[in-house]
C-alpha cells in the first residue's frame, strides 16, 4: 500500500536523502521547510515511483504547521509516516544565551515536533497505525557544554518521543529516536572542516536507509526505540 510521508525540515543533506529514499520506495512525500524554492525543485526531482509535494512551512509557527498538514491531506490523504527532522541551534552557553535564542531552539526542536506529532498521530490512530521518527543528536543524550538551548531542546524532543512511544505503541504507532552522533556530509561541510578525516563524515544516503528500515518495521510487534548512528570517534565536538 502506498504510504504518505511527511519530512518536517528538509534541506541539503539528510533531509533530502530521506525524501529521495522514501520516494524511491513508493511513498508520496510531503516536504516541509521555509525554503520554498529549494523544496519546489526537490519535489519535482524525486525518483519514481514516489510523488513529491512541497509545502513551505515555518516549523516554529503552530498555525502554519496545522495548515500544512491539511494541505498534505487534501493532496495525498492521511499521514502514515512522519520524520521530525527540523532543527534550530543556539550554540552558546548559559550566560551568553538570551531568552529569544533559547526559545527559538525550543520552538522548532520541541514545540514544532510536538505539533507535527499531534497532527500525524491523529491520522495514524484513524487508519490503524504508522511511524514517527525523531532526528536527535549527541546532545539529546550527552551534553556537550556551552550549547544550552540546543541541548535542552534535543533532550526535550527525546523525552517526547519516548512518551509518545509508550502512549501509542499499543495502538500501532511506532516511534523511534535516531541519535545522529557525528558530522553529516552536507554540501560545503568538508570545506568548513578541512582537518576532519573523510571517514568520520556520516553519509546521508546510508543514514536514510536506516530510517527506511524503521518505517518498514511498522507492523512488527517488537520495535527498536533508539538507533545510534556514528562513524569514527565519539567526542564532544560532534553534535
Amino acid at each position: 500500500m502506498t504510504q504518505t510521508a511527511v519530512v518536517a525540515g528538509v534541506g541539503p543533506g539528510l533531509g533530502e536523502s530521506l525524501a529521495r529514499k522514501f520516494a524511491a520506495e513508493g511513498c508520496r512525500v510531503a516536504l516541509f521547510a521555509r525554503s520554498g524554492a529549494y523544496i519546489d525543485d526537490l519535489a519535482a526531482d524525486l525518483p519514481s515511483p514516489g510523488e513529491g509535494l512541497a509545502v513551505e512551512t515555518d516549523l516554529s509557527e503552530v498555525d502554519q504547521i496545522r495548515e500544512s498538514f491539511e494541505t498534505v491531506r487534501e493532496a495525498f490523504g492521511p499521514v502514515d509516516v512522519l520524520v521530525n527532522h527540523a532543527s534550530a541551534a543556539s550554540w552558546t552557553g548559559l550566560m551568553d544565551t538570551d531568552v529569544a535564542e533559547f526559545e527559538r531552539a525550543w520552538a522548532v526542536n520541541g514545540r514544532g515536533a510536538f505539533v507535527c506529532s499531534q497532527e500525524a498521530v491523529g491520522d495514524m490512530l484513524d487508519t490503524g497505525g504508522g511511524t514517527v521518527v525523531f532526528t536527535g543528536a549527541t546532545s539529546a543524550v550527552r551534553s556537550r557544554g556551552g550549547a544550552i538551548g540546543f541541548t535542552a531542546a534535543k533532550f526535550a524532543a527525546r523525552g517526547m518521543a519516548m512518551d509518545i512511544a509508550q502512549e501509542f505503541g499499543p495502538e500501532g504507532v511506532h516511534v523511534a529516536h535516531v541519535v545522529v552522533d557525528g558530522q553529516i556530509d552536507t554540501p560545503g561541510v568538508r570545506d568548513r572542516l578541512p582537518d576532519r578525516e573523510d571517514e568520520t563524515f556520516l553519509d546521508p544516503d546510508e543514514m536514510a536507509e536506516t530510517y527506511w528500515h524503521l518505517v518498514e518495521r511498522d507492523d512488527v510487534g517488537t520495535q527498536p526505540f533508539e538507533v545510534h548512528l556514528t562513524n569514527g570517534p565519539q567526542n564532544s565536538e560532534f553534535i
